[in-house]
């Protein structure tokens, strides 16, 4: 059985002392999931207070990621992070989020750069995808989102896929209260995705892969899509920020996926 991963993008919210105090607080409430795998990523200036909050706390099963991570392991590239930075720091880092790929050009190639390089250093990818409306209306989610998958992997072996999450998060539903439903996130994580993994890597490793729904995932509809058999888990934005709504997440992910409880 593959373990439900929820992991939460903070993206640029909570400054080093809110972020702190938010673990502190949230850590507790969550040590009852050790089957479902959490996740927290802040902005780069919280990682390593994050960690040592939750270190200092004894919640060292509740994992740190980075938001992004550049290819490189030093150079002239102001403002980058590199991956021997987040060395002991975080153990996962988000790859390719629609609003790095939007707001900052980053590309099909540089995301397999990026995953090539954190494999490389010891860190674990979650690897965005998703398709605008634009695409999704047309219907061409299916090659877009396949053909992400394809250039994302490139010289990715099967083994190393052991150490990647992919995050199957539609343009068109992150941050804007609309969702994929069920169902139809199931049946694109399922039928494309995993599909391609498959093609790519077999069918054992395409089943083993662990791959999360994200866009407008809250409470209300975390059921949903927790009841789905390819859905592993979520990655959040801002239902993540909230105490009580990421402890809820967690604890129905745990609920549908038959994990609950230590």
């Amino acid at each position: 059985m593959r373990t439900p991963v929820i992991a939460g993008n903070w993206k640029m919210y909570k400054t080093l002392a809110e972020s702190v105090d938010f673990v502190r607080e949230l850590a507790p409430r969550l040590a009852p999931f050790t089957n479902v795998e959490r996740v927290v990523c802040p902005t780069f200036v919280a990682l390593a207070a994050v960690g040592a909050e939750l270190k200092r706390t004894d919640h060292t099963d509740i994992h740190v990621g980075a938001q992004s991570v550049h290819w490189e392991a030093q150079g002239a590239f102001t403002s980058q992070i590199s991956p021997t930075m987040l060395q002991g720091i975080a153990e996962y880092v988000i790859i390719g989020h629609s609003e790095c790929r939007a707001y900052l050009g980053e590309t099909d190639e540089q995301v397999n750069k990026k995953v090539k390089a954190a494999l490389k250093h010891g860190l674990k990818p979650i690897v965005a995808v998703g398709e605008s409306l634009q695409q999704n209306e047309a219907g061409e989610t299916a090659t877009f989102v396949g053909g992400q998958v394809r250039a994302a992997l490139v010289d990715v072996s099967a083994d190393e896929m052991a150490n990647v999450i992919i995050a199957y998060e539609p343009i068109w539903a992150i941050g804007t209260g609309r969702s994929a439903d069920g169902a139809t996130a199931n049946n694109i994580i399922g039928g494309t995705i995993r599909a391609t993994l498959a093609e790519l890597y077999g069918s054992d490793v395409a089943q083993s892969v662990r791959i999360q729904y994200g866009g407008s995932v809250k409470p209300d509809n975390m059921a949903e899509y927790m009841s789905q058999p390819d859905i592993d888990g979520a990655l959040v934005g801002g239902a993540s920020l909230k105490v009580n709504d990421f402890v809820a997440l967690v604890e129905i992910a745990a609920r549908e996926k038959g994990t609950q409880g230590a």
